[in-house]
């Protein structure tokens, strides 16, 4: 059964995946290291689950349970690269679909981005999402869904 599972610290669509599950009776795990309590929503097929809080507890978590016919939400690149070593489907809160095709060039960018930041440099941070980048995000999100199902019933 495909499931999403969602790297909950820092994830500004929550609300957007609850639908898409809510419609497609799916299961949601929400993980979160607990740095930034998390309100469950009160949904029957959503579950928190409070990990420890060591820097990749949260992470650790999610590579363990996801499966090739899972789907994982996050914006941490190398979250996104583990999962896809596992092969389930990667989306981002910025509607970016990781593959296997691009994630190693963002990895790289994220290093470089590391080095800019050591040595001072201003990166800058992702503009809040507007109403547009939600739509977006469902429809790309709806769409990674239906894939995932897709491999589970072929499975």
């Amino acid at each position: 059964m495909t499931e999403i599972y969602v790297d909950g610290d820092a994830c500004p669509v929550r609300e957007e995946i609850y639908r898409v599950a809510a419609r497609l009776q799916l299961n949601v795990f929400v993980v979160s290291n607990g740095s930034r309590p998390i309100r469950p929503p009160g949904i029957s097929n959503v579950r928190m689950i409070l990990v420890g809080d060591s820097a990749d507890a949260a992470d650790d978590w999610i590579v363990e349970h996801t499966s090739s016919t899972d789907v994982c939400v996050t914006s941490d690149i190398p979250l996104a690269s583990r999962c896809l070593d596992k092969g389930a489907r990667v989306v981002s809160s910025t509607c970016k679909q990781w593959t296997q095709a691009n994630i190693r060039n963002a990895l790289v960018g994220r290093e470089i981005s590391r080095h800019l930041r050591e040595l001072g440099t201003n990166t800058g941070g992702p503009a809040p999402l507007t109403k547009k980048d939600r739509s977006r995000f469902l429809s790309v999100l709806d769409t990674v869904v239906q894939a995932a199902l897709r491999e589970a019933t072929r499975s």
